[in-house]
């Protein structure tokens, strides 16, 4: 007689996948703003647009913008710490839509896994639910996969998509960035998730303790390495109430030489004055045992910069008193380009 086949022998559990359903509402309930209509649950979640766009003449605009967490997961398996991780996958997207002036409305979650872990994927999903809280915005719905044989034992991937909202005459777009604006910036809390890739070339060999005590960083390299990524949706709000915000660029992948760039109009250039800031111990360690050039660096990490804002001169005073809570430093000027498009100087 044949052998009786079944989906939980071929290595997919859908009583686990259930049960992690199950936990989950709870957890994502405490995200849900007023304006959503139905969340976790269902095949497809509905949302409202917030009443304030509604009105005569408001043409809101839907912002979107999807990201993972790269090879930060890897640091995440090693040190079988899992909590913060779903802080960066909403980071990085959120991040992102705060960049043209949208508030985040609602966040959706891909976690893929080749045999689901119901309390790791809980642990991973809690941390999705605290990024949706920092950021204000809901945890709409998401999408478990259970695929054996794509992912190595213990591992998953993660995708992440956030959706904002924003009034036409509201975007931040840079066109009205002009030479003497000064450029702003929020502090990084360290790597955030761009060079994990270097990052774990240089400092993770073969036998390293990620537990222990890192003495050129007073903690160890698992704490270091998994701090979770800023979310900067209520200091900006706090900056926006402030100042003018004319640009605003987030320091991922391609760190302070590509980023800044692409919100700026070509005939223009940011000039970051490098004694303004601090760079990161993790940073300075990385290029030191890692001997990384210079140029690399700043190519490849943030550098302990994690959001630039452009704004007036004049405003500048008062928006630096309304952040000073949220470490906002005053790093340089827009001025007209010569030559790169970010000049770095002592």
């Amino acid at each position: 007689m044949p052998v009786v086949q079944s989906y939980r022998g071929a290595g997919v559990d859908i009583d686990a996948g259930n049960e992690l359903a199950r936990r989950l509402g709870p957890l994502a309930r405490c995200t849900m703003r007023p304006e959503v209509v139905s969340g976790i649950g269902g095949f497809a979640g509905l949302c409202r647009l917030p009443g304030r766009l509604e009105g005569p003449g408001a043409r809101p605009l839907l912002v979107a913008s999807t990201d993972g967490v790269g090879t930060k997961l890897k640091v995440a398996f090693a040190a079988g710490r899992h909590g913060s991780v779903g802080i960066d996958l909403v980071a990085m997207g959120v991040n992102d839509v705060l960049t043209v002036g949208a508030e985040p409305l609602f966040f959706l979650d891909y976690f893929a896994t080749g045999k689901l872990d119901v309390g790791q994927a809980e642990s991973v999903i809690a941390g999705i639910v605290e990024g949706c809280r920092q950021a204000g915005c809901t945890l709409l719905g998401g999408e478990t996969a259970e695929m054996p044989g794509m992912y190595a034992p213990g591992e998953y991937d993660l995708a992440g998509f956030a959706v904002g909202v924003v009034a036409e005459n509201e975007v931040i777009d840079g066109s009205r960035v002009a030479a003497g604006d000064r450029v702003l910036a929020f502090p990084s809390s360290g790597l955030h998730s761009n060079g994990y890739s270097l990052a774990r070339k240089v400092l993770l060999a073969e036998g390293t303790d990620l537990h222990a005590p890192h003495p050129a960083l007073g903690r160890s390299l698992a704490d270091e390495l998994l701090t979770p990524t800023t979310i900067y949706v209520r200091a900006v709000e706090r900056l926006r109430a402030a100042a003018e915000i004319r640009a605003l660029a987030h320091i991922t992948g391609g760190g302070l030489i590509d980023n800044p760039p692409r919100v700026i109009p070509e005939t223009l250039a940011f000039r970051l004055e490098r004694s303004r800031w601090r760079v990161p111990p993790v940073m300075e360690l990385i290029a030191r045992e890692g001997a990384v050039p210079e140029a690399e660096m700043l190519r490849t990490f943030n550098m302990g910069l994690g959001l630039l804002a452009v704004v007036p001169a004049s405003a500048a005073p008062a928006a630096l008193a309304a952040c000073a809570g949220d470490g906002l430093l005053d790093v340089g000027e827009i001025v007209r380009r010569s030559g790169e498009p970010v000049e770095l100087v002592p």
